[in-house]
């Protein structure tokens, strides 16, 4: 509830890394608590990230394992000002954010939270979203590592904590010193209901059209102008609408989303985001996206179209079939903690993502953070204690396969 309070939020719009500098004040709280509580290397860099070592407590040599999480919440609904509600022994009733009691959770609307009666609820006040996502993640992270440090008979190799800054807007692991980070392996606390581990994302690219029309004086334009709007208006209108968008797909289903479109009548640009969990279906969906182009341009006589096509991250598990043992280990933990494994891709990605193909396989573990980007976001404490007890065993299990 502390952490909440602290305003996170990225800007996909600023070039600067971290995007926000206040990002960093969560940060600084983070390695000062870690310092507290003995970790001595605990350290932010420039570029946002946080660091630190739990040392180990066995004798034999055990690889090195890193916990992560992302301090920045999403620009998708206001960070300032959480005020974060604590709903005690939750009884099942509709609970009703105080700031703008319009805002109301219910287990109709969330049927999750029916899975959640009597536990300890925290939602926002109803104006602002929770900062579950992922400050859940951090929070869990930093209570093993205080029962790490407090008790060294829990045995354990070497960790690595890594907290990130820009998750939400894929810029996560832009800067990740891997060498300096040293782990063979990594786990994301970023995931959802209890019992969850997702060790399939989604591989995504985004994708911009830039349409070019031509200018004219509107009292003088007849004939002349070929207004840009109006082009990327239709070409919009001719996507699918019946599927390959996120409000027509579900499960394994991709989808091209276009999010933002801005211009004037003699240039707009229309940008995507293009998903599928098999990466060979984003060329399709370009391929697509120009078929349509195409087609529009036939009815606009001279204007032109560009296309900017961006990597973002792809499907972890490409990285994970290669490495198992990660993804068992994670298994047998939330077995330990009293739980049924919980197993579904992704509709989305995290710093896992990125960081499986960068060298350090990375599954996400679960942390109870729900309706995330959204003014009625809310976690159940007992779902993130119970993340907490996973990866205690987790770093155990670590220990034991390799006496």
């Amino acid at each position: 509830m502390k952490y909440v309070t602290i305003d996170t939020q990225s800007d996909p719009h600023s070039p600067a890394q971290p995007s926000t500098e206040k990002q960093k004040d969560l940060s600084r709280i983070l390695v000062a608590e870690l310092l507290d509580m003995g970790v001595t290397d605990a350290e932010l860099d420039e570029a946002g990230y946080v660091y630190a070592t739990i040392p180990s407590t066995v004798a034999h040599p055990v690889p090195v394992v890193c916990f992560c999480a992302h301090v920045d919440t999403a620009p998708d609904c206001s960070g300032t000002g959480v005020k974060p509600q604590l709903h005690r022994k939750w009884d099942g009733s509709p609970i009703v954010l105080p700031d703008d009691p319009t805002q109301v959770l219910t287990t109709e609307r969330h049927p999750y939270l029916a899975e959640r009666i009597g536990d300890d609820i925290i939602t926002a006040s109803g104006t602002t979203l929770l900062g579950a996502d992922d400050k859940a993640g951090v929070a869990i992270i930093m209570e093993a590592a205080a029962r790490w440090m407090a008790d060294p008979s829990i045995p354990h190799g070497n960790i690595r904590l890594l907290f990130t800054p820009d998750e939400e807007i894929g810029r996560g692991v832009d800067k990740v010193d891997m060498q300096r980070l040293g782990a063979v392996a990594g786990y994301t606390l970023d995931g959802s209901e209890r019992g969850s581990l997702e060790d399939e994302t989604f591989s995504a690219d985004g994708l911009d059209v830039v349409i070019q029309g031509i200018s004219a004086h509107p009292g003088f334009a007849k004939g002349r102008l070929v207004n840009a709007l109006k082009v990327a208006a239709a070409f919009i209108e001719a996507l699918p609408k019946t599927g390959l968008s996120p409000e027509t797909t579900t499960g394994r289903e991709g989808f091209v989303h276009p999010v933002h479109m801005q211009g004037t009548a003699e240039s707009a640009t229309v940008s995507f985001i293009l998903r599928d969990f098999r990466t060979a279906r984003l060329d399709e969906y370009e391929a697509l996206i120009r078929h349509l182009l195409d087609e529009v341009m036939t009815r606009y006589p001279g204007a032109v179209y560009q296309i900017r096509r961006t990597e973002q991250y792809r499907n972890m598990k490409e990285v994970l079939d290669q490495h198992p043992e990660v993804v068992t280990k994670a298994e047998d933990a939330i077995r330990r903690a009293g739980m049924t494994v919980l197993k579904h891709p992704v509709r989305g990605g995290t710093d896992g993502s990125r960081l499986s193909f960068m060298g350090l396989p990375c599954p996400n573990i679960f942390t109870g953070e729900m309706a995330f980007h959204s003014l009625q976001e809310y976690v159940s404490v007992q779902d993130m204690e119970k993340a907490v007890e996973t990866i205690l065993h987790l770093a155990t299990i670590w220990t034991e396969s390799d006496k």
